[in-house]
């Protein structure tokens, strides 16, 4: 086998493999004169047809056959050979499947970059020193009391926060808009689901009252037709309804799986929640930083295209499900309002940093702790009706289990490097602790 390979710009390269026609040959003859051995053709006795005629009848589809399984076999050999690391499915050429000459071919890809670590001794991370309060669990039981809330009807004005029960007819230029009208239509005043100008007119109404909106779409409306248009609502307001949050009695503990212990107990594991979630999002604030930092250290390697676009793919294609998911539309319809362009710079970020981890879990020998997987695979499990059930999926789920593996691997490569980073402790609260991860996270 001969093999020559080149550079043809950035990462990709060009590998041409010559493979001798007597291998070719044997091969094909070899798997000619088998099948002739069991051939059954009209006129002949079975084994018995004539290798000539074998050979005009199959010869051509055998020794594609042969020709695709040496290019694979044979290609194999050549990434080993060189060394190299594929970012991708190879492009094919074949320049020559004559019979008696040799078989060359020329594949074209992508390869992923050699990945020199940097220094990281001054890195310096900032991480919170904060507590769950009896303040931040008041906090949190009032918020359990809203979940549980009842409506009672009032007659006042609305205002922000109320259920509020309208009929309305919309129309452009005296034109009714398409599936523009409702009766007894239910809204909470507030909740952000609802046009700003429609949200704001209704505040104020009372029960009984009527009133016409002057409403304009925004630019990013899902119906193209009406986006940046002025239309005219008529409401009548039917009715008003305000939240009456759930007392804090055994009825709400059973609500949340506190059977016994009462106040008390309801309180406990509350602060447990709070305190898991606080040391989370502490993890998780530290570990973006140092993400971060890996990658303004590393982010001026080139990356492969097809791994940027495999990355696209699978983000807008996860994007999408959930957007279809919280609006009720099919995906289909959802195509034209969000591009796969959106989520290019994540997808090479993702990217540039999984091949610095990769090398540097590569260079430091790390493997999964399998202690560390055990833990959180069960602290997932703890929040399910049956948690041994869950933890036996994941160990029986191989693709489950190894994002968790990889999860903690990229845990050890953050400890690894806060052994020599400055870490400055702030002190802050329940919720300055939760708002630092969010904020870091989104930017």
């Amino acid at each position: 086998m001969q093999v020559s390979i080149e550079t043809t710009s950035g990462l990709e390269r060009r590998l041409t493999v010559g493979v001798a026609a007597e291998k070719v040959e044997t091969e094909v003859n070899s798997r000619l004169q088998k099948a002739a051995r069991t051939l059954r053709l009209d006129g002949f006795r079975p084994g018995k047809v004539p290798m000539k005629i074998v050979r005009q009848r199959f010869s051509a589809g055998v020794r594609r056959e042969v020709v695709d399984e040496l290019m694979s076999e044979s290609f194999q050999q050549a990434v080993t050979q060189e060394n190299l690391q594929l970012a991708g499915r190879p492009s094919i050429e074949l320049r020559n499947l004559e019979a008696g000459q040799d078989l060359e071919y020329i594949a074209t890809f992508e390869v992923f970059p050699e990945i020199e670590l940097q220094d990281l001794n001054d890195l310096q991370v900032e991480k919170p020193q904060a507590e769950v309060a009896d303040s931040d669990i008041d906090d949190m039981i009032s918020v359990l009391q809203s979940q549980l809330a009842t409506r009672q009807q009032v007659e006042r004005e609305a205002r922000e926060g109320d259920h509020v029960t309208v009929d309305y007819e919309a129309s452009i230029d005296g034109e009714p808009l398409p599936d523009g009208s409702a009766r007894n239509h239910q809204l909470t005043l507030g909740s952000g689901q609802l046009l700003e100008d429609f949200d704001s007119g209704i505040r104020g109404m009372s029960a009984g009252q009527e009133k016409l909106l002057q409403v304009t779409f925004p630019d990013d409306y899902h119906d193209q037709s009406v986006r940046g248009a002025t239309a005219e609502f008529a409401v009548t307001l039917l009715r008003v309804e305000e939240s009456v949050p759930a007392p804090v009695n055994q009825k709400l503990f059973d609500e949340y799986g506190v059977d016994e212990g009462g106040e008390e107990q309801f309180r406990r594991e509350i602060r447990q929640n709070m305190s898991r979630e606080l040391n989370s999002a502490i993890r998780s604030f530290v570990k973006q930083q140092v993400m971060q930092a890996l990658y303004e250290a590393h982010g001026h390697h080139d990356i492969p295209k097809t791994a940027v676009e495999q990355e696209v793919v699978a983000q807008w294609e996860r994007a999408m499900q959930e957007l279809a998911a919280r609006t009720g539309q099919a995906q289909s319809e959802l195509e034209s309002e969000l591009s796969p362009d959106l989520f290019r710079e994540r997808a090479e970020r993702r990217i540039k940093l999984s091949l610095v981890i990769g090398e540097f879990v590569a260079q430091h020998q790390l493997e999964a702790d399998a202690g560390r997987v055990r833990e959180v695979i069960e602290q997932m499990a703890s929040t399910y009706q049956q948690p041994q059930q869950v933890i036996e999926w994941y160990y029986s789920n191989e693709e489950q289990l190894q994002q968790i593996e990889n999860s903690v691997l990229e845990d050890q490569v953050v400890d690894k490097l806060l052994e020599r980073a400055s870490v400055n402790e702030i002190q802050c609260s329940y919720q300055e602790a939760l708002d630092k991860a969010r904020e870091f996270q989104q930017r």
